[in-house]
């Protein structure tokens, strides 16, 4: 019998940085213990992976239908090499199909591109955890609009996918504001950290969906996120998780000199070894 998979708001990091070395790779080393970690805390090995990235938003929610899926080069300014690197994890055609259909079960149409790729939203966060790329993954897009409202309801309506064996993953991060990715980050990145988890780890399922609908009003908020696509994956995998509790599995308060950033699971008890040291404090 399949067991219920968690879901996650996950960072995927800078750019292509698992395919660095250097002081920029260096900087994610906490990141990727936490995402290496991963695999631990799943009941079972998963089916496949259904990917939310921040770097794909569409006029309308979209699946990648590709049963091989390439590769999108979605930044700039790095070495040559990475921009023919390759992530090639099978797609699943199959899981796009359920896709749509559990959205037009529920009222929300979701388009299918046969032609999509993996962002670094989605390879550079998969690398760490499946370095194999043997776990299929499908990817799904953000809708214009950022509403959170309509991407938690996605998240509930793609939640039965959880119970055969497919990983629901926010992968964006919580702290964005790429004008401010150094100290001057870390009074408003401690502030909008320290009401994200208060916000996830509300017991009452409804105020925490409540909150999140309501996340700008949040301190810092649009200091935090001026533009929150890689907020809004986090709504999707809310949705998912239903009344399942939050779990921060990633924290960290010095990334790039003094940022707050941290992410989550919903669901499942299982927590790996050494997860302690996944929590980072600079006065640690």
């Amino acid at each position: 019998m399949t067991r219920r998979q968690p879901t996650f708001f996950l960072s995927h990091g800078g750019g292509p940085w698992p395919w660095l070395d250097g002081e920029f790779r260096r900087g994610f080393d906490w990141l990727e213990a936490s995402l290496r970690a991963l695999p631990a805390q799943l009941p079972e090995a998963p089916r496949a992976v259904l990917a939310v990235s921040g770097h794909w938003e569409e006029a309308g929610f979209t699946v990648s239908g590709a049963s091989r899926p390439g590769m999108v080069y979605d930044y700039s300014g790095f070495p040559e090499h990475t921009y023919h690197i390759s992530y090639p994890a099978p797609g699943s055609p199959e899981l796009a199909a359920q896709v749509v259909a559990l959205g037009a079960a529920a009222g929300i149409a979701i388009g299918t591109d046969p032609a999509r790729g993996f962002d670094h939203g989605t390879f550079s966060m998969m690398q760490p955890i499946y370095p194999d790329a043997d776990v299929p993954v499908v990817s799904l897009s953000l809708r214009q609009g950022y509403d959170p409202a309509a991407h938690i309801a996605l998240g509930r309506a793609l939640a039965p996918l959880r119970d055969t064996g497919v990983v629901i993953v926010g992968s964006g991060l919580s702290w964005h504001n790429l004008r401010m990715f150094d100290p001057r980050a870390a009074v408003p990145s401690a502030a909008f950290d320290a009401w994200l988890r208060q916000a996830l780890t509300n017991p009452d399922p409804a105020a925490r969906v409540a909150a999140l609908e309501a996340w700008d009003q949040a301190p810092a908020a649009r200091i935090a996120h001026p533009r929150e696509d890689h907020l809004i994956p986090l709504m999707v995998a809310v949705g998912a998780a239903g009344d399942d509790p939050a779990t921060c599995i990633y924290s960290q308060d010095d990334l790039r000199g003094g940022i707050t950033a941290s992410a989550w699971r919903f669901g499942t008890d299982v927590t790996p070894t050494g997860f302690d040291r996944l929590q980072r404090a600079s006065a640690t």
